[in-house]
């Protein structure tokens, strides 16, 4: 799931390099905090937060597939 927010977030952004995933994983769920230079933080989320909500269904879709939960923070 961390290599997909990170394919996602450096196809969006003019600055790849610094497209940082944390993963802190629990017992059955796992949070995703996802950084971005702060001039591409508007790419991220979209508008009205729509690609931000699109990658968190998506992480969500593959969660439920191993049985877990997932959120995804935009740090």
């Amino acid at each position: 799931m961390k290599e997909l927010v990170e394919y996602i977030a450096k196809s969006l952004v003019d600055d790849p390099e610094k497209v940082v995933v944390r993963e802190i994983e629990g017992s059955n769920s796992v949070i995703l905090e996802l950084s971005v230079a702060p001039d591409d933080m508007g790419r991220v989320i979209g508008r009205n937060g729509r690609v931000a909500n699109a990658m968190r269904t998506l992480l969500k879709v593959m969660a439920a597939k191993q049985g877990k939960r997932v959120n995804l923070e935009i740090v």
